[in-house]
């Protein structure tokens, strides 16, 4: 069974510092005005680091949705049936025939795509803070600096002091994740999992979007790379896909050429233009 790591549950606490204003002006599209009302309601779905981050990617999936809308109805489509821009991408999207060449480059340029990713057995404990709020991450520190001092000197100690400190709703089993494959969870986590000997405590205190984590591996079983042969059937599809992402990424980044978009903009936007 392979274990997400998760962000510790909500609970209250005192208000965060003020972080930058998040804009609150609205984006036009072809004379389409997209409120800031809607794009704040659309940023929950666009979860991020940080709540700028978020109404970025909230405006620009929203910029999205509305050049294709325009695009459906000038082909005669419904521009509010999902179908209709299905529809669209379809007559619009052409991804070129792909070999078996092509195919094996893709799996040599890509291992890590096919086989069985790297496993790690691990338990931690997670002194949360806002990584916003430097205050609390320097007192999260400072109480995982005491909790690691005493996993140094006993490992055995931590689950019961996981059970009484951690923030990770893995504390309940003594702040046991089981089985994390990689990329499954954060990169500044799995960065140290990767450079840890199993049965090792990681001498450092871990910092995370999340907090601050005090980290026992406990075993490791190495990435697994499969034959072409055996995943060619895997590779194909994957190829496939990516070289219709680009493909879409092209015809939205034409679609942005020929517009008029006010109030964003959508080329300088962090993030994917297709997700």
């Amino acid at each position: 069974m392979v274990v997400r790591f998760n962000p510790p549950p909500e609970r209250p606490a005192a208000p965060a510092p003020m972080g930058p204003a998040l804009p609150e002006h609205d984006v036009v599209v072809n004379g389409t005005t997209i409120t800031a009302r809607e794009i704040a309601a659309e940023m929950q779905h666009h979860p991020a680091d940080s709540a700028e981050a978020a109404w970025s990617a909230a405006a620009r999936a929203l910029v999205i949705r509305r050049l294709l809308q325009d695009a459906a109805a000038a082909r005669g489509l419904d521009p509010e049936d999902d179908a209709s821009l299905e529809a669209l991408l379809d007559a619009e999207i052409t991804v070129p025939d792909l070999d078996e060449a092509a195919a094996r480059r893709w799996h040599a340029a890509h291992p890590d795509r096919f086989g069985a990713p790297d496993l790690w057995e691990a338990s931690h404990i997670l002194i949360a803070a806002d990584p916003e709020d430097e205050e609390a991450r320097v007192a999260a520190e400072a109480k995982a600096q005491e909790i690691l001092a005493q996993v140094q000197s006993d490992p055995s100690c931590l689950p019961a002091l996981a059970r009484l400190h951690s923030d990770c709703p893995s504390r309940e089993e003594g702040g046991h994740l089981g089985q994390v494959a990689r990329g499954s969870t954060v990169p500044e986590f799995e960065t140290f999992l990767a450079g840890l000997a199993p049965g090792q405590v990681c001498p450092v205190v871990v910092k995370s979007r999340y907090g601050m984590h005090v980290v026992h591996l406990h075993a490791h079983a190495p990435a697994t790379r499969m034959p072409f042969e055996a995943v060619a059937d895997l590779v194909a599809g994957d190829l496939r896909e990516q070289a219709w992402r680009a493909a879409v990424r092209q015809y939205i980044a034409v679609l942005a050429g020929r517009a008029r978009i006010e109030g964003f903009d959508l080329a300088g936007a962090d993030g994917p233009l297709v997700q």
